[in-house]
């Protein structure tokens, strides 16, 4: 037990994962303590980026359907 703890991959997975957890609730919480006006912009920008990410890994997925 001892020796798994010492190793350099279990601490970069758990790093990985802490970090996977933490950075939504970070950026949640920084969008709430914005001011009235900028939280609702940066929502609607957060909300157009979630949509154009979509629509490009649709569009990546069609390709390959396509070339395949």
């Amino acid at each position: 037990m001892n020796s798994i703890l010492t190793e350099k991959w279990l601490w970069i997975i758990i790093i990985t994962v802490i970090l996977i957890l933490l950075t939504p609730l970070l950026i949640i919480w920084f969008i709430l303590m914005l001011p009235a006006p900028f939280n609702m912009v940066a929502v609607i920008c957060l909300v157009l980026a979630w949509g154009v990410a979509a629509g490009y890994k649709e569009w990546v997925s069609s390709k390959t359907k396509e070339e395949e």
